[in-house]
């Protein structure tokens, strides 16, 4: 059994420049009848455009274990620091980062 075990396993290479991660505030999701496209977007205040930062396309399979994935961890995440607030975002995009709105 321990050899099937270390049969299944792979090996994930992690690099240095992909560990610092990639900050966003906005994701838009598309999808097709094979695929769903998630956009990760990085809106800055008063920038005239809002950029593409990380494109992620899935398989409507991969898409489900990764919802799952999310609302799992989220579960726990919330068991141990409370839960998260949800705020309502403003209707429509882009957001008005343009003016002196006090919303993130």
């Amino acid at each position: 059994m321990a050899n099937e075990t270390q049969e299944n396993q792979i090996e994930i290479e992690l690099t240095e420049e992909m560990a610092e991660g990639i900050y966003s505030n906005l994701a838009i999701i598309t999808h097709s009848t094979s695929e769903f496209v998630v956009d990760f977007i990085r809106m800055m205040p008063g920038a005239p455009k809002a950029k593409v930062k990380s494109r992620i396309v899935l398989t409507p399979e991969h898409a489900k274990r990764l919802f799952m994935a999310l609302r799992d961890n989220i579960a726990r995440y919330e068991q141990a620091h409370g839960v998260i607030k949800n705020v309502d975002a403003p209707s429509g995009i882009p957001m008005n980062f343009n003016g002196t709105m006090g919303q993130a």
